[in-house]
């Protein structure tokens, strides 16, 4: 899968994930989700990032599960 919009730059953030070269990681897009804040009140709090920023940062980070096992504990 091919994303156009997430960057990594080992200069910025530490090299994590984030839309456009913001300054705004990837994990805490999906974290805003997670805190069932709606995509809406998402680019309202974060102007600089956009209703498609916010898909691709879901889309990438379900692939990043996707490709690596994650430590599950057994009857969790």
């Amino acid at each position: 899968m091919r994303f156009t919009r997430i960057t990594v730059n080992p200069a910025q953030m530490g090299g994590v994930p984030c839309p456009r070269g913001l300054r705004i990681p990837v994990a805490t897009v999906v974290g805003t989700i997670a805190d069932r804040m709606a995509v809406g009140e998402i680019t309202s709090e974060l102007p600089e990032l956009t209703a498609e920023d916010v898909r691709e940062a879901l889309l990438f980070a379900a692939e990043a599960v996707r490709e690596q096992q994650l430590p599950l504990l057994a009857g969790a």
